[in-house]
């Protein structure tokens, strides 16, 4: 990265704005999604951007990045960045520093765009915004899989020679070069088809470092990353910083605020309610957030004692297309009023053993059973049969219809129920569906309102509502608070108290430390496709739950093993 940092900070990280909201408003049917919003971001500094669920971020991002248009107010901005050579609107221009090659002095074109005076904008399509120099990474990739790692990256700009053709080498070369940037071992021919999320979440940055951009906005970007993966993007974010670049940051994270913003901007219900440094002490945050005080971020009610076991797993294993195990000999159980967490590095196999269980991928051997009774393995309908009901990571693509109706969505695990001699019974589904989203505060225009257009913490709610509606006994929630806010999350766990009083249990997996050891009962830790010890809740520690994760999958304790005992009752290992 060009090292501008001593000239550029005189002027432009110095309260120079880059950007402004003014009582911006905009309404959709049935839902006011903002009202009257102000903001405003300066170059070289980290703007945090919090609220619930639906508070009207999402809604903000898309006018700032041109999928919506305000109905009132207005938006302010800065002139935007030199472009590259007319036909070559990838070369190297000034906003970020030069990727590679010869490239104007990117020092005088910062400090006379920072001295530049805002003006009124009207940002109508994607395109708009990049001129202005504004680039948005959302929450869900717009990446294509079958194009290149370098061919996603400048997509709709690549370079072209002289005669009008693509210049493929010049665009990995950038490609490369990006890649570096932002820490990530890959190959610019690499197709994006072949990239877990975490690497996509990296390719999505370093598309927005080619655009140059002064501006950019980062919509949830550590949800799926690693801690180590975390640091790295810190990193980058403190390098784009440094280089004058104005960054809002959407996070639900509470520890990143005070580690990375400089400023936060709380929205609720539409509004800017306060406008608050980062070192703001998180109760407060929270209190600003859902307006009210929230007394435990963990309300777990564990029971005296927990039921007959409701799962039971035993010796499940499954092996990749190479005939390498993807995980092995997974044996544990879940009884009556139970949270068991199951916890693990990313890639340990806890999805994967999740969705043997439901029967969406058929295991090579092992057994699942629900109260005593084996289920056939590879049959989801016999899993939802037998009272199993599976929330999985990927909502969006797995676990709604997302151009559906709230209603259908709801009701879609139990159509059998509803149907009598070939005919749905629509008013039945109507009543079950207002109850449970009566029941799960849903926020929705009505049962009609197409799944897509909720918020994220809303659509985990109706994947929820969803199962209970099946009456399932048993809930696998794999990562159920991803990219959710502090109140939903309380919310959720509130649901997952009163499902565990019932008598029903469940398996929760997530990659968020502290929320399992709040929650679990139990916690089972697996480490490279095998389960590396259980540890009881009283017992649960991060640094406990560590060390059996980074346990070698040969490790001389065996895979079963715990500090005190087996991780399934009545195994070989005991």
């Amino acid at each position: 990265m060009t090292d501008v940092n001593d000239d550029v900070r005189e002027d432009a990280p110095a309260g120079r704005e880059l950007l402004r909201v003014e009582g911006v408003t905009k309404s959709f049917p049935g839902v006011r999604a903002l009202d009257g919003v102000d903001l405003s971001l300066r170059a070289g500094e980290v703007h945090v951007l919090l609220g619930e669920n639906g508070a009207g971020k999402s809604t903000l991002i898309k006018l700032l990045s041109g999928a919506h248009r305000p109905d009132a107010g207005r938006i302010l901005a800065a002139p935007g960045p030199a472009t590259g050579p007319p036909g070559n609107p990838a070369a190297p221009g000034p906003a970020l520093g030069p990727i590679t090659g010869p490239a104007a002095d990117p020092r005088a074109d910062r400090r006379s765009a920072s001295r530049a005076a805002l003006h009124e904008v009207h940002i109508r399509s994607a395109q708009d915004a990049e001129r202005l120099g504004i680039a948005t990474i959302y929450q869900e990739f717009n990446l294509v899989p079958r194009l290149t790692v370098a061919e996603n990256i400048f997509l709709g700009r690549q370079p072209r020679t002289a005669l009008g053709l693509i210049d493929r080498k010049t665009m990995r070369v950038r490609a490369a070069e990006l890649l570096r940037r932002v820490r990530l071992d890959v190959s610019p021919d690499t197709p994006v088809a072949e990239l877990g999320i975490a690497r996509l979440q990296m390719v999505e940055i370093a598309k927005a470092l080619s655009l140059r951009a002064r501006v950019l906005i980062m919509d949830e970007p550590t949800a799926v990353l690693t801690s180590e993966e975390v640091e790295t993007l810190f990193t980058i974010v403190r390098e784009l910083r440094a280089d004058g670049v104005g960054i809002i940051f959407i996070t639900h994270h509470l520890e990143e605020i005070g580690a990375l913003g400089d400023r936060v901007t709380v929205l609720r219900d539409g509004r800017s309610v306060a406008e608050v440094p980062a070192g703001t002490d998180q109760d407060e945050l929270i209190r600003l957030m859902v307006g009210r005080d929230i007394a435990e971020q963990y309300p777990r009610q564990r029971p005296d004692e927990p039921g007959a076991p409701l799962l039971r797993v035993r010796g499940l294993t499954r092996h990749g297309p190479n005939g390498t195990p993807v995980f092995a000999d997974i044996g544990f159980e879940v009884r009556a009023g139970e949270v068991v967490g199951l916890a693990g590095l990313v890639g340990a196999g806890r999805t994967e053993v999740a969705r043997a269980i439901f029967g969406v991928d058929r295991p090579d051997a092992g057994t699942v059973e629900i109260d005593g009774q084996a289920l056939a393995p590879g049959d989801v309908r016999a899993a939802m049969r037998a009272g199993l009901g599976l929330v999985p990571e990927d909502r969006k693509g797995q676990g709604l219809v997302l151009d559906a109706s709230l209603q259908d969505n709801l009701t879609l695990a139990r159509l059998d129920r509803d149907t009598r001699g070939g005919l749905v019974d629509r008013r039945a589904q109507r009543r079950a569906a207002a109850d449970v989203a009566a029941q799960l505060k849903v926020r929705m225009s009505g049962l009609g309102q197409h799944a897509r257009t909720l918020s994220g913490g809303n659509q985990q709610k109706v994947v929820i509502g969803k199962w209970l509606l099946a009456d399932s006994r048993l809930l696998i929630l794999d990562e159920p608070t991803r990219g959710i806010d502090v109140g939903a999350k309380v919310e959720i766990y509130q649901l997952v108290n009163e499902l565990t009083a019932a008598g029903r249990a469940v398996l929760m997996i997530s990659s968020d430390l502290p929320e399992v050891l709040g929650m679990s009962d139990r916690v089972l830790v697996m480490a490279q496709g095998r389960l590396a010890g259980e540890l009881r809740g009283d017992e649960a520690t991060q640094d406990a739950v560590m060390e059996l994760a980074v346990r070698p999958a040969d490790g001389a304790s065996g895979p079963h093993r715990t500090t005190n005992e087996s991780a399934m009752e009545g195994s070989d290992d005991r």
